[in-house]
């Protein structure tokens, strides 16, 4: 599978990392913030502080992708929101095939934040028969034996795995067959996935464990011994 092509002035993805596209997304949330606040400019100072980094790495960060700021001023939040989302790829609308509907994929299907940054899931697949051919927060759900077909006719472009960790590898394998060209996987499982194809993996038990380290290792605190139990 041949590499997208990249937009004049785009950069190679591979060579930001992926904690400067993480701090991307929390400026562009925090600007928008702004802007509904009714705030035109701010500094990178300012910027820095609302989010906890510093003015220096906020600056670093956007410099990776050109120059944004006007003397004396800062930065204009409606042009920097602009800027950070055609960086991002979310200048636009970007369709999704969710494949599971259980309780994970219900949850995903009821959650609003995916359309207002410009995804939205069009389709959802399940092998289970009490689950196709319903209708979940607008969606339908299809069989997998329509997957290639749905897709194609919808040209979805990111296929979202929320399976057993057993059933992933091959959903993922199924997607990818079918067209699409990033993988959001939910499933607790690396999956193997060609050169060409994107991925992003949410692990929650995972971003659970680094909260509880930090919680645990913060200033040599011990977790808090349960109260024992009244008799009845």
């Amino acid at each position: 599978m041949s590499s997208p092509k990249r937009k004049p002035g785009a950069v190679d993805p591979e060579s930001v990392p992926k904690a400067v596209v993480s701090r991307l997304s929390l400026y562009l949330r925090e600007l928008q913030h702004l802007l509904r606040d009714e705030q035109a400019t701010v500094s990178s100072s300012q910027l820095g502080q609302l989010l906890g980094f510093s003015d220096a790495q906020v600056r670093k960060d956007l410099a990776y992708f050109g120059h944004f700021g006007h003397p004396g001023i800062g930065y204009r939040c409606d042009e920097l929101v602009s800027a950070i989302r055609s960086i991002l790829g979310t200048d636009r609308e970007w369709t999704i095939a969710m494949v599971g509907a259980g309780n994970l994929g219900r949850a995903l299907l009821g959650y609003r934040g995916f359309a207002s940054q410009g995804f939205r899931i069009v389709a959802a697949f399940d092998e289970a028969a009490d689950r196709v051919h319903q209708t979940i927060e607008g969606v339908e759900v299809y069989p997998m034996t329509r997957l290639d077909e749905v897709v194609r006719d919808r040209a979805i472009s990111f296929g979202l795995v929320a399976v057993p960790a057993a059933a992933a590898q091959g959903v993922a394998d199924r997607l990818i067959a079918s067209g699409v060209s990033g993988i959001l996987n939910f499933a607790p499982v690396m999956l193997n996935l060609p050169s060409g194809v994107s991925i992003v993996s949410v692990d929650l038990a995972t971003e659970l464990e680094r909260l509880s380290f930090s919680v645990a290792n913060r200033g040599g605190e011990k977790p808090a011994e349960p109260a024992p139990e009244k008799p009845l």
